[in-house]
């Protein structure tokens, strides 16, 4: 199997919000993410985000009314479903876990190990997408 660390290979989620840039500053604060590049549209309005967490990267941007857009909902626009969520690999779940809950996480399983390894728990954030943080690295099987 090829090394995704070397073939310049990558998955960057990507995400809709109705209030994008105020995801933007929850994210940075509930769940450590840093700005790469933003994009502003309109007032209020975001069109294109990246942000990263370490080497991971999701991208996000405010619904839209184009050819891509037409394909993406929040989740608060289909009743609160999510067919996905984001999984990212962090050191100390139980730490993160508080820091997000501090932040307005809405906590929906709390940090507990699993029977594969490593230690997780799940979230949603404001606008409802469900998130899920664990020390489990899927890359070599082991917990960090």
């Amino acid at each position: 199997m090829a090394d995704p660390k070397t073939t310049g290979l990558h998955l960057v989620p990507s995400l809709r919000y109705r209030d994008a840039p105020a995801a933007i500053r929850w994210l940075k604060d509930a769940f450590g993410f840093e700005e790469h590049l933003v994009v502003p549209g309109e007032p209020g309005k975001i069109v294109h985000a990246q942000l990263t967490c370490g080497k991971a990267m999701i991208m996000l941007a405010s619904p839209a009314d184009d050819a891509f857009g037409k394909h993406m909902a929040v989740p608060g626009m289909v009743g609160g479903a999510n067919t996905q969520s984001i999984y990212l690999v962090v050191r100390d779940p139980d730490a993160h876990c508080v820091r997000a809950r501090a932040a307005g996480a809405r906590i929906v399983l709390e940090p507990e190990d699993q029977e594969y390894g490593g230690r997780n728990y799940s979230c949603r954030d404001p606008e409802g997408h469900l998130w899920s943080f664990g020390n489990y690295d899927p890359w070599t099987n082991t917990a960090l």
